[in-house]
């Protein structure tokens, strides 16, 4: 016997391509780590497994986060903004949340010269996981 949806994706605005926006968020220190998009299987696996679970636009497909990395996310929980459009994933993040080797996504920062300068050190080795491709 399969479980009913929970209610509130009901409530939720997708895209007409039928997504959400997701932004993870470390659950301790208040980071923002990614953003990705997710749709209603990707939300409900998460729900399911305690892992995010997203969706890629450029392969059209289904991806576990730390799938092949093992940088998984630790989801404690979900929340949705006022307007129902955006999804707020709090979690626990093993490794770095950037397939750069980052920690974060958002590891650059604008210079007053308008250049994009790195914030911090990786914490892995990219090529190492994903190969030098």
């Amino acid at each position: 016997m399969t479980a009913p949806e929970p209610a509130f994706l009901n409530a939720l605005k997708w895209t007409p391509d039928g997504l959400i926006p997701a932004i993870v968020q470390d659950a301790e220190a208040g980071d923002v780590l990614m953003m990705a998009w997710m749709d209603r299987d990707a939300v409900l696996r998460t729900l399911e497994t305690g892992q995010t679970h997203f969706y890629s636009r450029s392969r059209r497909s289904s991806w576990h986060k730390g799938g092949t990395s093992g940088h998984v996310q630790h989801v404690e929980e979900i929340r949705v903004d006022c307007d129902g459009d955006v999804l707020l994933i709090r979690a626990r993040q093993v490794g770095g949340a950037c397939h750069e080797g980052y920690r974060s996504c958002f590891f650059r920062r604008v210079a007053p010269d308008g250049q994009l300068e790195a914030t911090g050190a990786p914490v892995f080795d990219p090529s190492a996981i994903y190969g030098s491709g």
